[in-house]
């Protein structure tokens, strides 16, 4: 995986240690990420709660990086404010505020990612870029957060012009957010199936689960 990571970021100009790999690691048991880290993994993704608890304490030797990057309700801020580095899902105001009020004050900043909506999917978490720039000021005057930058799942296709231009809207959302005075260093975008033209449009983090772990049954 690090291979095809560099190989992508040769192809679009870029150095390979600029793209960070995220195994997300949902839905497998701790044991298949022990065996992950002993190969090199250092970084992982988890999406639900409970479980990603559970895998986070069993493995509490190895001082892993845990970034949260599924939906998350209110009523499950505060185990994730304070057991994850990073969220990657933020969409709404509500839970940027009680991620930042139950972050324990004797930990880092949690650094958070902006979860947008560049298909426009109905079913699909995030914001529009529309209401992007407002959603953006208010987490970055945030306390214990600290706004990396953004995250986006788009709709599956396997036309590579259509994933890079989805990618490619989310990099100039990043560039405009920027222009307005924020410094945002993060694109978390890209899976499996189209990582190669999300490190082409600027991705900094790629979030590979199948590719590492294998398909889910």
């Amino acid at each position: 995986m690090s291979a095809r990571i560099g190989r992508a970021a040769w192809e679009a100009g870029r150095e390979p240690a600029d793209v960070r790999l995220l195994a997300v690691s949902k839905t497998w048991p701790a044991e298949d990420l022990r065996e992950a880290a002993v190969a090199g993994r250092r970084a992982f993704g988890e999406s639900y709660v409970q479980e990603a608890l559970g895998k986070i304490d069993a493995l509490a030797d190895l001082g892993l990086e845990w970034h949260f990057i599924g939906p998350l309700q209110g009523n499950k801020t505060r185990p994730v404010a304070n057991a994850f580095s990073w969220v990657h899902s933020i969409d709404r105001v509500r839970i940027a505020q009680r991620l930042s009020e139950q972050r324990d004050v004797h930990l880092p900043p949690l650094q958070v990612c902006i979860q947008v909506n560049v298909s426009g999917e109905q079913s699909k978490s995030g914001v529009s870029p529309a209401a992007l720039p407002e959603l953006a000021r208010a987490v970055s005057s945030l306390p214990r957060l600290t706004l990396r930058g953004l995250m986006t799942i788009p709709e599956p296709t396997p036309d590579v012009a259509v994933q890079r231009a989805r990618f490619a809207s989310l990099r100039r959302l990043r560039d405009m957010l920027n222009s307005e005075g924020m410094t945002l260093d993060t694109l978390s975008m890209g899976m499996s199936d189209d990582l190669e033209a999300a490190i082409a449009e600027g991705a900094t983090i790629v979030r590979v689960g199948t590719a590492i772990f294998g398909s889910r049954a």
